[in-house]
């Protein structure tokens, strides 16, 4: 696949930008792509299990999103098809000599930014701006472009052993991997990567193996109390929104750790009624994270803690969930060298770090390679600079398009080795 094809493909993706688990178009163009190469793809229950996702799109969201998707030219087959059986497709190449399975993680959804609407703004001048009120604001169009570009580069087979090329959705909020886990795309691989565009690092640049990701797990807390009348009869209500309160401020309180960095959060609170009314209903969103697997799981247990000590002072009913989490996984020193010596033959890559911190962000495909690496393989998460000129997750977040191309020659050489 020429650059010209590569970009057209991106500019495709961005301006369809969609959310998690509804990327109907976005799949759809792929598994279009994938058709017209000649290349096997896995949909479905085999690519991801959709019991396991913890919070599913509604049949309103996935209504809007279906008919979006057809309007944008989708076909209505391949949009009804994905809307039952889940938006994650696995491209499958095989090579003409025995070698290792590798596995390459590539994300595919978009974020809830408005994106910017000014003239300089490359996206607005080039005319692909999002027409959805979705953005690709992290760089997953450029992903999905790649993992195209690398399959139609691939189909000729003139490589050793076996690659799978994953397109996973809902990377946003880490919610996409576990599912895929969960219906064995992992299982075989000897050698998983993820890639991924940006880290405000200049085009030209590439880190082999980032070390400083944080593990994450996201909740969604429901307190349920007593409706009352506020002044006639107070004693008589539960009050919701007071413990949900409590709970928020004692999650955001929570003590740090020595033995590793921690960050936590409480995004959204919810309850409804009147001011004369005791809440009998809140809901909270919150995250944790941390540098450490084990500490991760002890901030979560404080927590719970926290939301249920506040259920039991203002005697309520307290249930949480986790509906996304992400792990830390280290980077193998052999594998990052591999990725040396392929950077090495890309005379537009000038700077090549073999592993270090990228901004300490969380992403679920370190849950690939950690479950990659569980089983006896390598993995490491790498970092192709595109000289983004706003931040990951900012309205006016963009891509030098040249990196594209340096990502598509570095994994084409990594994999034809």
């Amino acid at each position: 696949m020429q650059p010209d094809a590569i970009i057209a493909l991106r500019r495709q993706f961005h301006a369809h930008a969609e959310p998690g688990f509804l990327e109907y178009r976005t799949a759809s163009v792929i598994l279009g792509e994938l058709r017209a190469m000649g290349v096997r793809t896995t949909t479905g229950t085999d690519a991801i299990a959709l019991g396991s996702i913890a919070l599913p799109p509604t049949e309103a969201e996935q209504e809007e999103w279906a008919r979006r998707a057809v309007e944008a030219g989708a076909p209505a087959d391949d949009v009804a098809w994905l809307r039952q059986h889940g938006t994650a497709v696995i491209a499958e190449l095989e090579g003409n000599r025995p070698g290792p399975t590798w596995g390459l993680r590539v994300d595919i959804d978009a974020l809830p930014v408005d994106e910017e609407t000014a003239a300089d703004h490359a996206p607005v001048a080039g005319g692909f701006r999002s027409t959805t009120p979705y953005m690709h604001a992290c760089g997953h169009d450029g992903h999905a472009a790649i993992g195209l570009a690398l399959a139609d580069r691939l189909r000729d087979g003139d490589f050793p052993g076996r690659v799978r090329i994953m397109f996973q959705p809902a990377e946003e909020g880490v919610r996409g991997a576990q599912p895929m886990i969960d219906a064995g795309v992992t299982r075989g691989v000897d050698r998983m990567l993820a890639v991924h565009l940006g880290g405000d690092l200049p085009t030209g640049t590439v880190l082999g193996g980032v070390t400083d990701a944080m593990a994450t797990t996201k909740w969604t807390a429901r307190f349920e109390g007593e409706a009352a009348h506020a002044a006639a009869a107070p004693e008589k209500g539960r009050h919701a929104l007071a413990a949900a309160a409590q709970a928020t401020l004692a999650i955001l309180g929570l003590t740090r750790f020595a033995e590793a960095d921690t960050r936590v959060n409480v995004g959204t609170f919810h309850a409804a009624g009147s001011a004369n009314i005791i809440p009998a209903l809140a809901t909270i969103t919150y995250e944790t994270r941390s540098t450490s697997n084990a500490v991760l799981e002890e901030l979560n247990r404080r927590a719970e803690a926290a939301v249920q000590g506040a259920a039991l002072m203002y005697g309520v009913e307290a249930g949480t969930k986790a509906y996304g989490r992400a792990a830390v996984s280290q980077p193998d020193t052999v594998l990052v060298e591999d990725v040396g010596r392929a950077a090495d033959g890309v005379p537009a890559i000038t700077t090549f770090t073999p592993a270090g911190a990228s901004g300490g962000g969380s992403d679920d495909a370190h849950l690939l390679i950690d479950d990659v690496q569980r089983s006896g393989g390598l993995g490491t998460y790498v970092f192709v600079g595109a000289a983004n000129p706003a931040p990951h997750h900012h309205r006016r977040f963009d891509l030098d398009e040249d990196a594209l191309v340096i990502a598509v020659d570095l994994l084409e050489r990594l994999f034809r080795a």
